[in-house]
């Protein structure tokens, strides 16, 4: 479990495929402070730790995820938003996030906004999946590389949201840009009422 602020932005320093799996190794500030099996969100996608050597780390992504996120896309040297797994005794300061990507989402719009910034993604609509709570909601939350943030002008298959200075530079939003395919993870609170209504 997470709560979609973001630790750190870590360069990917080595990526090997083996068969359908993709083995990511990170460098980050707080490598000597991790274990294997444990959990460690990338881009949003939770993932487990399976190896550690002096400052990098390594976790490996299946197919199904590779399939569902934009972990696929990376390559070395680029940032990723890390994560570790929430303490149950602290602050919530984001919302609950599980760490399971549902879609991904394209970015069609970057604009600043006199010191902040305006994020526009759109993603694929399925009617099915909206009325399982798989959707964007004005005001709500939603999970978008592994940041929590509020939507704004949502529409069926899009949504907009705002980024400060502080979110820009420590997170690898400032490498979004149009056209940029991001990770998405709508709101569980949403999906579970909208399960539930369809059983009423």
């Amino acid at each position: 479990m997470f709560s979609g602020i973001v630790e750190e932005a870590a360069q990917v320093v080595a990526l090997k495929k083996e068969q359908s799996n993709l083995h990511l190794t990170m460098k980050c500030s707080f490598v000597n402070e991790l274990k294997i099996d444990q959990s460690v969100s990338h881009n949003g996608v939770c993932l487990t730790v399976v190896s550690i050597d002096e400052d990098t780390y390594t976790v490996t992504a299946i197919q199904e995820t590779l399939d569902k996120s934009n972990l696929g896309f990376l390559k070395v040297g680029d940032k990723v938003n890390l994560e570790r797994s929430m303490l149950m005794n602290g602050r919530l300061d984001g919302h609950i996030v599980q760490g399971h990507v549902d879609q991904t989402a394209v970015c069609q719009e970057v604009r600043e906004a006199d010191g902040s910034w305006y994020y526009r993604f759109s993603y694929e609509f399925d009617k099915e999946k909206a009325q399982q709570g798989y959707i964007t909601v004005e005001k709500g939350s939603v999970t978008v590389n592994g940041v929590s943030l509020t939507v704004c002008n949502a529409t069926d298959n899009s949504f907009e949201v705002a980024i400060i200075p502080y979110t820009y530079e420590f997170t690898n939003f400032h490498q979004i840009k149009a056209g940029t395919i991001v990770n998405l993870e709508f709101d569980i609170i949403g999906k579970y009422i909208s399960r539930m209504m369809n059983f009423r």
